[in-house]
């Protein structure tokens, strides 16, 4: 199952969850601004996987992000 890190607070993410809806593709929603311990989980991807080096030069903070079973990650439903 696709993880998605996203938060009510940007417009992007609100767009991604509903195309995951309208798409039927089922996800574990995790919403990074609920709680310090959903932050540090995705604080700590963003700073480990190399797929977010080119996001973090741009001064974007990554999300919506989609985490495939296989690891990669993808910042859009069209990636998937």
């Amino acid at each position: 199952m696709i993880r998605l890190y996203e938060t009510p607070l940007c417009p992007d993410c609100i767009e991604a969850k509903k195309e995951l809806r309208e798409k039927n593709i089922p996800y574990e929603d995790i919403n990074i601004t609920e709680t310090i311990g959903n932050l540090k989980e995705f604080m700590k991807l963003r700073d480990e996987h190399p797929a977010f080096d080119s996001v973090k030069e741009k001064g974007q903070i990554g999300v919506p992000a989609f985490i495939k079973e296989d690891g990669t990650v993808a910042f859009s439903v069209e990636e998937l």
